[in-house]
């Protein structure tokens, strides 16, 4: 459903507000898509109906915004149904006769509303950032990536593939990088970092920009995680959501190699919206939870973080960002940080306990004492 505004209440309107946003000039812009600079200039004064499925793809990817938008928004113009599912009609003539079903079941707004949402759980995919060097794990890493430790018998990456399929989710993307080859699990999608001892997990992730896309859980390889957490995730209807531990502290009580100082912490306001997040200071500030390493993106959420990635990349290579010493070095955690200070709201997905980070030598010791337990 299109929200009104006077900026996007008609295709050719927003067309026109985003070419400005984007300092794009209008003769520019019709020589890159392929027309005529007078059959732009009457789209953006409404004189002409949108232009075809191709060119409105061009102008998502140029002007950075959202295919879905702008598809309804041309369907609008032409006082029919969105191109792009026009399309997908013409090329799969079977979902005819389940639109039939659904009219004649009398189907209700909420019942439509219910099955979408599970379709969009099922279809969700799993990107997991396993390219680090997981140095500080010392000898138990030597030979082997940090996911591939043992844990009673299964290795942390096992474990957590276990939670996602048990949420139903078997679309599964890895980043490798650190001894690569150790990793090698059937029905998983590989992208290689073969960068990974000069950058950190923001850029780590996208080596796997390709899975990107819809709706995407990315999450860090050296967490333990019960497949509820995923589940309460999978609720979330948010663009962009990230999973929030409010009983954090006690995590932390005689963990001496990863101390609370280097927690990546959650300020977040009434709404649930992350404020601040990052390894903040927890003496100077009231810190409400903590960040486990889990998000969730839906496909508009997946286009937001995309642009924003690649528009602080040209602006922060080599420089300074957030909390960062260099772009390069940047945490995933700084780009949220980066979104929020720009007015994109993130969500936070409360949990209580259910997650371990095995970041040490100290934290694979307890957990595998608890295993034995």
């Amino acid at each position: 459903m299109i929200k009104s505004s006077s900026k996007i209440n008609t295709f050719g309107s927003y067309i026109r507000h985003l070419r400005i946003k984007n300092d794009i000039g209008q003769r520019e812009l019709a020589k890159i898509i392929g027309v005529a600079p007078s059959y732009l200039n009457d789209i953006e004064k409404n004189k002409r109906k949108a232009p075809r499925l191709d060119i409105i793809k061009k102008l998502s990817d140029i002007l950075k915004a959202d295919l879905n938008l702008l598809n309804d928004l041309a369907g609008n113009s032409k006082k029919t149904i969105a191109p792009d599912i026009a399309d997908f009609i013409e090329n799969n003539p079977k979902v005819i006769s389940l639109l039939r079903a659904l009219k004649s079941s009398e189907i209700s707004d909420d019942e439509i509303f219910n099955i979408e949402k599970k379709i969009s759980e099922l279809k969700t995919k799993v990107l997991i950032v396993a390219a680090g060097l997981g140095s500080r794990l010392k000898n138990h890493t030597q030979n082997i990536p940090k996911c591939m430790l043992d844990f009673g018998g299964k290795t942390l990456l096992e474990r957590q593939l276990v939670a996602y399929r048990e949420s139903g989710l078997n679309n599964i993307s890895l980043i490798r990088g650190y001894k690569k080859n150790k990793i090698n699990y059937k029905k998983i999608k590989y992208f290689d970092n073969k960068n990974y001892e000069n950058n950190n997990i923001l850029n780590s992730i996208f080596y796997g920009e390709k899975a990107i896309n819809g709706n995407v859980i990315i999450s860090y390889s050296d967490i333990l995680f019960e497949s509820s957490v995923v589940q309460r995730l999978l609720e979330s209807d948010h663009d962009i959501s990230v999973v929030v531990d409010i009983d954090w502290k006690g995590y932390y009580v005689n963990r001496k190699e990863h101390p609370l100082e280097e927690a990546e912490n959650v300020i977040f306001n009434s709404n649930n919206e992350v404020v601040k997040i990052g390894k903040i200071a927890t003496e100077k500030q009231e810190v409400h939870g903590e960040f486990i390493g889990m998000m969730k993106l839906t496909h508009h959420g997946s286009q937001i973080f995309k642009q924003n990635f690649h528009r602080t990349k040209k602006l922060y290579w080599n420089k300074p960002f957030q909390r960062a010493k260099t772009f390069q070095k940047a945490y995933l955690t700084d780009m949220i940080q980066e979104l929020v200070d720009i007015g994109i709201k993130v969500h936070c997905v409360i949990i209580e306990r259910g997650w371990k980070e095995i970041d040490t030598v100290e934290d694979y010791q307890k957990a595998l004492k608890e295993f034995k337990q």
